[in-house]
């Protein structure tokens, strides 16, 4: 099986070093890895342009792929990287499995009052809400309930992981315990068949 790898490594200054310690696993558990920074993007003439070829290069990887294990790490926020969530839709929204995994084991819901400094109130509705007004998502879920209701709706898993903050997107404790949760769902069943 063809399993696409997204997430925020490819922001990272050794983003090649960690990309191919992520094939490598992902190849030791018996998928075919394809992940964006996998295919050289062609010239072009201004930087739009090159954003939209690597967009349709993306997509082309995914088209390709049979199932999405993303890196829901909170990303320049309280939570995952925009693209990556993209990618994850995108992999849902064609049926198939999903699997995730974050080096943050705070949920949702912690982490955005931890944005506002614990300043969350019950409002007379019943819902919790930040110090804007806006109602909180109080699921006990790791991302957003989109995101966690498309993984477990395709019999996925999200893994995750306390790390130090110097390795929320070097450490792949989380990414290999995902891996073996996806072959055991995934491949185990047709060796056996």
């Amino acid at each position: 099986m063809r399993a696409y790898l997204a997430g925020p490594e490819v922001f990272l200054p050794n983003a090649r070093e960690v990309l191919d310690r992520k094939i490598a696993l992902a190849r030791s558990y018996g998928f075919m890895p394809v992940s964006p920074g996998d295919l050289t993007v062609p010239e072009t003439e201004t930087k739009y342009q090159r954003g939209l070829a690597i967009s349709a290069i993306n997509e082309s990887l995914m088209s390709s792929a049979d199932l999405i294990i993303a890196n829901l790490t909170p990303f320049r926020g309280v939570s995952a990287d925009v693209g990556t969530v993209f990618e994850l839709g995108f992999m849902c929204a064609r049926g198939c499995p999903a699997f995730a995994f974050s080096n943050a084991t705070e949920n949702h819901f912690e982490r955005v009052s931890t944005f506002y400094r614990s300043d969350v109130h019950l409002g007379a509705d019943g819902r919790h809400r930040g110090p804007d007004g806006m109602a909180l998502e109080n699921f006990d879920m790791t991302e957003n309930l989109m995101l966690d209701g498309g993984i477990a709706t395709r019999n996925g898993a999200i893994v995750t992981r306390k790390v130090a903050p110097d390795q929320l997107f070097l450490d792949l404790t989380a990414f290999e315990e995902c891996l073996k949760l996806a072959a055991e769902r995934l491949l185990k069943p047709a060796i056996g068949a």
